[in-house]
């Protein structure tokens, strides 16, 4: 296969997916045949161009809480005077993976009340750990010529950190990210239980009225948008990497 080919592809299927969350009603002959007589093939009780937007908002906003906890946690315990703080650092990053988002929803709904904050706070909890071991794992592994040169130099700890380590670091820093983003993602659905303004509202909408074209629709645009940014985010990394291979070599 040439190599053209999957970027191809790649275009293609976000074409479809801008189409048809910009005019749903278009596809309606496509979902028609997964209703049952009397249901209507394509969600309307919301636009699914806004329920699209705001969920990929609220991953956003909770995956940009993760990495800033989560790497700033890994730079301090990567420093001398952090190191004992590690076990600490280890048992916040793992909430997330302690408490299901599900539980962690019904804790917090009594607190913030139902909306957008409760999945938000599932979501950044659930994002922590990937993030965290990836950038821990990222820091710990540097090249040791590179940071004897960094030394050898007369780097500060602040500049070694932003100029040497960082940079460095990134593409398995951003590894993490990719893994937290997609499954937040899929998981930023079971906020429509509580009210959130994403696609699981379309599938649970499908559920509750027995209509399989509205599930299908909810799923798909879910999964897709899961696919496309977890291939974007790979290229990103693969770019990183070749560049990080790049500077080693003329280290």
């Amino acid at each position: 296969m040439k190599s053209w080919v999957p970027t191809l592809i790649r275009l293609l299927v976000l074409a479809l997916l801008v189409a048809f969350v910009v005019s749903p009603q278009s596809f309606a002959g496509v979902f028609a045949p997964l209703t049952k007589p009397g249901q209507p093939p394509i969600y309307t009780q919301n636009s699914l161009l806004d329920l699209a937007i705001n969920h990929l908002e609220i991953v956003a906003i909770a995956t940009v809480a993760s990495t800033i906890v989560a790497v700033g946690l890994a730079i301090l315990v990567t420093r001398p005077a952090g190191a004992e703080f590690l076990p600490l650092s280890r048992s916040i990053a793992n909430i997330g993976q302690t408490f299901p988002p599900v539980a962690v929803l019904a804790i917090a709904v009594p607190l913030l009340g139902f909306g957008t904050a409760p999945t938000l706070i599932a979501l950044f909890l659930y994002g922590l750990l990937p993030i965290f071991e990836n950038a821990l794992t990222g820091l710990t592994t540097l090249p040791p010529e590179v940071t004897e040169a960094a030394l050898g130099v007369g780097m500060t700890g602040q500049q070694r950190l932003l100029q040497v380590e960082m940079p460095l670091a990134l593409p398995v820093i951003l590894a993490g990210i990719r893994l937290s983003v997609v499954v937040s993602v899929a998981t930023a659905t079971i906020g429509s239980t509580v009210a959130a303004h994403t696609l699981g509202e379309v599938i649970i909408a499908g559920l509750t009225t027995d209509n399989t074209a509205w599930v299908l629709e909810g799923g798909l645009i879910v999964a897709v948008v899961a696919v496309l940014i977890y291939d974007g985010l790979s290229a990103v990394e693969r770019l990183l990497t070749a560049r990080r291979g790049g500077r080693l070599s003329t280290s």
